[in-house]
């Protein structure tokens, strides 16, 4: 009889805690699976006939590595067999004789986007956050980022993503979709997100990315205007807009001039509040490297865009919220 080696048993002498263990050590700690498996639980398989399906738990886990770490359907399959920290996080025991395959990693995906529930897991996580006192609901900040999409005909249909376009940024051509959020200006952490082909103007989206209760909204100039825009007249009247500044008339303001240099200084403090919409930003497409859209349709990209915004939230504020499970 072969001996087994003892690289698969749980008695491997691991010495060093790696910055990938650690980070999915802390997203599990923050991470609310109760709440999330409750809105998952009423649309899983029953699972009457056939093998009996992975559990609903299994399965979010290893959607949210996904998100996390950027694989595929089949780069996921593959990553379970090759890496036992993904394993060891799906909760995938050891001794299992089978693990999830591609199709079933892309039916749990189907079953979150077909019952909406990306919107319903960022609705859970920011309800968690406020009950914690980490997200306010005075001030937001309103800004889009470009997604790009893969521009080749190389493909089955021999045809683009006819919900994706391209458009001009400076002097370079982009073609894809644009992420639009709504933040929280106190903390930074995101409260409403929609999508758009990249040509659509960022102003078009404004309305929609108020949750209602804000008392002001920080946007750069690229929404100037917006105030007479007809929808926010109508959902939106009260609402104090600070839009920035144009850059080319910044540069006209005389410094030496009293009522110059303190317009100088209010926009560098909507500056200073206007950056905190970038960081969700920077950590879907560095964290999380998010740059590219995996899916064909704005459908499922705002879906999966939804779920990574929810866990960008959790990531901003981890630190915060396991100081608050220690205590």
């Amino acid at each position: 009889m072969k001996q087994m080696s003892l690289a698969t048993t749980g008695f491997e002498l691991v010495t060093k805690r790696t910055r990938k263990r650690e980070f999915l050590g802390e997203m599990n700690l923050v991470i609310p699976w109760g709440e999330l498996l409750a809105l998952i639980a009423p649309h899983a398989p029953a699972g009457k006939m056939g093998r009996p399906p992975f559990a609903t738990e299994v399965m979010l886990r290893i959607h949210l590595l996904q998100q996390f770490f950027g694989h595929s359907d089949p780069a996921m399959e593959e990553a379970l067999h090759d890496i036992p920290l993904y394993r060891e996080f799906a909760r995938l025991d050891a001794g299992i004789t089978r693990l999830p395959d591609e199709s079933t990693i892309l039916r749990f995906r189907h079953l979150l986007e077909q019952n909406n529930l990306g919107q319903q897991i960022l609705a859970t996580v920011n309800a968690r956050l406020m009950e914690r006192g980490l997200m306010l609901k005075s001030g937001t900040v309103v800004d889009a980022t470009l997604i790009a999409a893969p521009s080749s005909t190389k493909n089955d249909k021999g045809a683009r993503d006819p919900e994706m376009h391209q458009t001009q940024k400076g002097k370079q051509w982009y073609f894809g979709m644009k992420a639009h959020i709504g933040v929280d200006a106190d903390s930074g952490l995101v409260h409403t997100v929609t999508t758009t082909a990249a040509n659509a103007h960022d102003i078009t989206q404004a309305h929609a990315l108020l949750h209602g209760e804000e008392d002001v909204v920080f946007a750069d100039s690229g929404y100037r205007g917006v105030e007479k825009r007809q929808e926010i007249q109508e959902q939106h009247p009260d609402v104090d807009w600070q839009i920035a500044l144009m850059p080319g008339k910044r540069k006209t303001l005389d410094k030496i001039k009293t009522s110059h240099a303190l317009r100088d200084k209010l926009e560098k403090v909507k500056a200073s509040i206007r950056a905190k919409v970038e960081h969700p930003f920077r950590v879907i497409k560095c964290q999380f490297g998010h740059r590219k859209t995996r899916y064909r349709g704005l459908a499922k990209n705002t879906n999966q865009l939804l779920v990574m915004f929810a866990l960008s939230n959790l990531w901003m504020v981890r630190k915060r919220m396991i100081q608050q499970l220690q205590a």
